[in-house]
């Protein structure tokens, strides 16, 4: 009689079967994915954050420059325009019930403060509205501040963080891990993460926008042109024409050498094309319609002109951006630039092969077409803009991402034979150059000079020397594939070093901030701030963290009540000319950007 045997228990198979069932059931992430995710979280996080928010390292740096505490300013008065409307009408942007009444209170709400950006109680039509309205919701949910102001940036610069690991991952996955890190610590796109500008809110849009419509190309799932036309209309709305321009030439000469014309036909899709005017001409209408001059004002003054002439003395020479691409893309710039060379190599053979097949046969990488798309994606605007006569660095920033991209694939493919030595020696060379600098940065703010002491000179070196030491190290130790891992880490540190140990000085010869908060201790009562023969950066700053105008003496005069004047220290000996006949006192020295405070009592009466 044969034994009946028992049943055999699971074996190893049983769990791994049921465990790929369900990943296949409800889409679980694997480990490796988990895993990828938790260090672009915590990689972006950090480098996009730190020494940003009061939670995370501080707000370390006040507004610098003009434009960063305007456009705050234009949000802040947006808001406060939009809050009385709202109040005004009792009503929210949602309505409280369905009723007529209340759905046109909500109405007026909604367009009360959004329509016409006001400076100052005035109109400020030189640019559209998509970073006050981005920043009026910031405002609205964390309070007015310099670091909230910088939120649309870095939000904006994290979204497209992401969107370039999606992306990467579905259409060319091995290196799309680094595209993203590439991508959040080049120098380019980690300082106008931070800055309170419309740079940002245009090519973050710009570059989701043009990769989604090379997944349109590859896959021709029309899906994909969702993200040409929605992004694109936002970018639209950040800096107005250049968008659709930039973006059209791009794909039109892509089409050309490839000699897919119906590629031009097939993009323009209906629904997309809705959607985009459904997006942008409601307020170009409505902001036109408020302001008669804004047509003019806008699109001939601020983009034609700006374009065509130095009117706004942003003149620079041809070669200008060939420099902001270098420190734009430090510390990958040999790296980039090498991948840039090698995409035109193989962008030239393929199309060679396309013109002469037989004498091409063989050709490894034929028909792959994504080199091409980010070369021509990445030098038109270079080219573009390199005519221009107006030239700002934040012009080529839709030029950053497709050049990181390529460097992360230049990377991935290099895996298994290894970078050359020139290369790497190269790569490490301009870490140790990147951490020299800013190491020494610090003793150029505060001392003003060009030769620091020996010791800090030393220290420079010294911490040049190891930690692009410890990149050649790790490299090669383990391969390409631990250079972006190895190069974070001379960026971590010199970050922390900047903004967690040297804050204070870069707030100090920066920014209006501690001038005002100064200002403000030493005569609380004085309302008015007037200013002489100062930076224009001074007069838009104090206005913002004072929330109130500066008054400028060449301009406007000298106000007969009494007021607070900043002028600079080596201009004090006109004081006499300018207030003849008027007492005043000196307040404070603030050495640190050159300038003298004094207290101006009122004008007496005759």
């Amino acid at each position: 009689m044969t034994d009946i045997q028992p049943p055999a228990a699971p074996g190893p198979e049983a769990p791994s079967a049921f465990r790929t069932w369900l990943r296949r059931t409800i889409q679980l992430p694997d480990s490796i994915t988990i895993r990828e995710c938790l260090i672009l979280t915590a990689v972006t996080g950090f480098l996009l954050l730190y020494g940003l928010v009061p939670i995370f390292g501080g707000d370390q740096l006040g507004l610098v420059g003009a434009d960063e505490p305007r456009y705050a300013q234009v949000a802040r008065e947006m808001l406060a325009a939009h809050s009385e409307a709202c109040h005004a009408y009792d009503a929210k942007i949602v309505p409280h019930n369905l009723s007529l009444t209340a759905i046109k209170d909500s109405y007026h709400c909604l367009l009360g403060g959004t329509i016409t950006p006001i400076l100052y109680g005035k109109p400020w039509l030189e640019k559209p509205a998509l970073y006050y309205w981005r920043a009026m919701s910031f405002f609205k949910e964390f309070g007015v501040s310099d670091w909230s102001a910088r939120l649309p940036s870095s939000s904006g610069a994290l979204a497209l963080i992401v969107l370039i690991y999606l992306h990467m991952r579905r259409f060319r996955p091995g290196g799309h891990l680094d595209a993203a890190l590439i991508t959040a610590s080049c120098v380019g796109i980690f300082s106008f993460a931070r800055g309170a500008s419309t740079d940002m809110q245009l090519a973050a849009p710009f570059c989701i926008g043009m990769l989604g419509w090379y997944a349109w190309y590859e896959t021709d799932k029309k899906f994909w042109l969702f993200d040409l036309y929605f992004f694109g209309a936002a970018a639209t709305l950040a800096k107005g024409p250049v968008a659709p321009f930039l973006a059209i030439f791009i794909i039109l000469i892509f089409a050309a050498l490839r000699r897919e014309w119906s590629l031009l036909r097939r993009t323009i899709w209906w629904p997309g094309i809705l959607l985009y005017l459904v997006m942008v001409l409601p307020w170009y209408i409505a902001v036109q319609w408020k302001n008669p001059t804004f047509y003019k004002f806008f699109f001939l003054e601020h983009n034609l002109e700006r374009f065509a002439t130095n009117r706004y003395q942003h003149h620079q020479a041809p070669w200008y951006y060939l420099i902001v691409l270098v420190l734009a893309l430090m510390p990958w710039t040999v790296v980039a630039i090498r991948a840039l060379i090698d995409s035109i190599d193989v962008s030239i053979a393929e199309w060679k092969v396309r013109h002469n097949p037989a004498r091409y046969l063989g050709h490894t990488r034929a028909g792959d077409a994504f080199p091409e798309f980010l070369v021509l994606w990445a030098l038109f605007p270079i080219l573009f803009f390199s005519f221009s006569g107006s030239k700002l660095p934040g012009y080529i920033l839709p030029s950053i991402p497709p050049l990181t991209i390529l460097a992360a694939d230049y990377l991935f493919r290099r895996r298994q034979c290894g970078l050359p030595r020139w290369i790497l020696w190269s790569h490490a060379a301009v870490c140790a150059i990147m951490i020299f600098v800013l190491v020494l940065a610090p003793q150029h703010m505060q001392y003003d000079t060009w030769v620091p002491a020996a010791h800090w000179l030393i220290a420079a070196t010294i911490s040049a020397l190891i930690l692009s030491g410890i990149v050649l190290a790790i490299t090669q130790r383990w391969g390409p594939k631990q250079l972006t891992n190895a190069t974070l880490i001379p960026i971590f540190a010199i970050l922390v070093f900047l903004l967690g140990f040297h804050g204070r000085e870069l707030d100090l010869t920066y920014s209006a901030r501690p001038l005002a908060r100064e200002i403000h201790q030493q005569a609380p009562d004085v309302k008015i701030v007037a200013t002489d023969d100062v930076n224009r950066d001074i007069n838009y700053g104090l206005a913002f963290y004072r929330n109130e105008p500066v008054v400028d003496y060449s301009v406007e005069g000298v106000p007969s009540a009494a007021h607070i004047l900043v002028i600079r220290e080596s201009k004090t000996s006109k004081l006499n000319t300018l207030l003849a006949g008027r007492m005043y006192e000196p307040l404070f020295l603030y050495e640190t950007q050159g300038l003298a405070v004094y207290k101006v009592d009122a004008q007496s009466l005759p």
